[in-house]
């Protein structure tokens, strides 16, 4: 057998993962959004209304963490609820510019970025927001 379980000369399953590599089988179409928010009920709350607006299609909401940031001139700290929205490309903007409207902090802090890859169903899924 040749590294990763398949015999030697064959790819699992007729795959080759490239990451890092865009394919060329289609556009980018996936994107996602980094985001935490002071608590889960308005991670919730913000999601739901994001995804009824068809800006996203998902928010993954994490458990509590410690985050520790500068802020106005001081190292302050606090627990967070860090979230992650699955959108397409073509919505990023729009998504991070009403997710900064509807966000509860004067200043959030909103990441967002184009997928280098993603599994077919995915790209189906985003790609029908």
């Amino acid at each position: 057998m040749g590294r990763g379980g398949a015999p030697s000369g064959r790819r699992a399953a007729g795959r080759q993962l490239r990451l890092g590599c865009p394919r060329a089988r289609s556009q980018i179409v996936t994107a996602l959004i980094y985001c935490p928010f002071p608590d889960a009920a308005s991670a919730e709350a913000i999601g739901r209304a994001l995804i009824e607006e068809r800006l996203v299609a998902c928010i993954n909401i994490g458990s509590p963490v410690r985050s520790i940031f500068a802020w106005e001139g001081t190292v302050d700290e606090g627990e967070e609820a860090p979230c992650l929205l699955k959108t397409s490309s073509k919505l990023l903007a729009r998504a991070i510019a009403r997710l900064e409207d509807l966000h509860p902090y004067d200043t959030p802090a909103i990441v967002g970025w184009n997928c280098d890859a993603a599994g077919r169903a995915t790209e189906r899924w985003l790609g029908a927001i």
